[in-house]
């Protein structure tokens, strides 16, 4: 495996071993521990405690911290060999939220349409308890793909089939005429609605830069994917972040980012860590 992410690693250690911190944490996707037959995993442990470390490892859901997104990643954390620290213990902060407050104050869109007011109603507590959204903030990014008459109309299908008591497409069901993959066997689920009324989403991938048929807005008046915005609300951005680049650029961003609120969580929990030692 060619893949030159596999070493930053080892530039990782480097940062460690000049400045030393009393902890440090890593993030990463929870294959790597069996990537390349875990050869990629065992070369990274040794590494970062060549340099002074003890580590330790588990898999962490953004769900878990509050974020409305079923996200399920490796967090790293590490300490100074002897300092008397450890893997502190996060406590659960699943929230009742559903994406639908996410979404209730952004303005409605149809494919191809952008909007930059939100609207006059309240935006739900969640957004306001999190910060996502403040008084100060002007709505950007909030501007979604446009769309053929075809996967419109797929959508539509998607959307009234999970409206109709959370069911999914399978893509084999669609007529004929809506068909246009002749692969049939793989990524049946190619097309998948964001459920409103869920308290979580599935997670948001930076393939949302190649199409958006994975992330259908629930709302069948609008039968399109999701903006950018959304996109960041779901991994709890809040709306004054802006991204910089095209909109491809955008949401492979955004697909590959830690979650602030999860990020702010673990930085708390090891400023509590830090105190011990």
């Amino acid at each position: 495996s060619k893949d030159p992410r596999n070493n930053l690693y080892k530039l990782y250690a480097k940062f460690l071993a000049k400045y030393q911190p009393k902890m440090f944490v890593f993030e990463n996707v929870t294959g790597i521990k069996s990537a390349n037959n875990g050869v990629i995993w065992q070369n990274l442990k040794k590494e970062l405690e060549s340099v002074g470390y003890e580590i330790d490892s588990k898999i962490q859901n953004a769900r878990s911290f509050g974020v409305l997104q079923n996200r399920r990643r490796v967090i790293i954390i590490g300490w100074l060999r002897n300092s008397n620290l450890s893997y502190p213990d996060f406590k659960d902060q699943v929230s009742t939220a559903t994406i639908n407050d996410l979404f209730n104050d952004l303005p409605k869109l149809k494919p191809g349409k952008s909007d930059s007011f939100y609207k006059t109603v309240k935006p739900s507590s969640y957004v306001v308890d999190n910060e996502i959204r403040t008084l100060e903030d002007v709505l950007t990014h909030h501007q979604c793909r446009p769309n053929i008459d075809r996967d419109i109309e797929i959508y539509k299908t998607a959307i009234s089939l999970w409206n109709d008591g959370n069911k999914r497409l399978n893509y084999n069901d669609l007529p004929e005429n809506l068909k246009s993959h002749k692969n049939r066997k793989s990524f049946v689920d190619r097309f998948k609605v964001v459920g409103g009324d869920l308290s979580y989403c599935h997670t948001i991938l930076a393939h949302l830069s190649k199409d958006g048929h994975y992330f259908i807005h629930p709302d069948i008046n609008q039968h399109r994917s999701i903006t950018v915005r959304e996109a960041a609300r779901i991994q709890s951005f809040p709306d004054n972040y802006f991204f910089e680049g095209p909109r491809t650029s955008q949401f492979v961003q955004i697909g590959n980012a830690v979650p602030p609120m999860m990020a702010k969580a673990i930085a708390m929990n090891i400023g509590d860590e830090l105190k011990k030692g």
